[in-house]
């Protein structure tokens, strides 16, 4: 079987960042030691470089691959900056400048930096803390199987490595 459409895709992975002259970048994340993290590929549930990267790959397959900012947490922008009153916030007596958070939004919680914090407002960096960074990925494929029709209907992966 392979990874396309409505197919559920687990797998581990390891990211790093890729700075000049540093050929194997700085790890950032891994999902080595937890459940491979599982999505329902062709939903847009992870970022589409890694995804296009893994289409037709079969359970068992190992690559690497280096994604520019562009096809993964999109360019860095700098007037991406926004003062919210604390009351957004379950944290807000706790937060402190360089903290990663969860803002609730009408969308659903959004992480962000803090940058500033006042008595009664946070400014915040809405960047996700990957944008503007070249990326790459270790992976290997562990498992694939059809999504259920609820899982296609709800948008993505439910179970272990999945949403819950």
């Amino acid at each position: 079987m392979q990874a396309e459409n409505d197919k559920v895709v687990s797998f581990h992975y390891r990211v790093s960042e890729v700075r000049d002259n540093d050929d194997q970048g700085v790890e950032v994340e891994t999902s080595r030691g937890r459940a491979p993290m599982a999505f329902l590929f062709g939903h847009g549930n992870i970022i589409p470089g890694l995804e296009q990267a893994i289409a037709g790959r079969a359970a068992g397959d190992t690559f690497d691959v280096t994604i520019e900012p562009e096809q993964a947490y999109g360019k860095r922008r700098d007037d991406f900056v926004q003062r919210v009153p604390k009351k957004y916030f379950r944290d807000g007596e706790h937060l402190k400048p360089g903290m990663a958070t969860a803002l609730s939004t009408r969308d659903g919680p959004r992480s962000v930096t803090v940058l500033k914090v006042g008595s009664s407002v946070v400014d915040v960096d809405l960047n996700h803390p990957l944008a503007g960074k070249t990326l790459r990925f270790a992976v290997e494929i562990t498992d694939i199987r059809d999504a259920t029709e609820e899982e296609i209907a709800h948008g993505h992966a439910h179970g272990p490595g999945g949403h819950h």
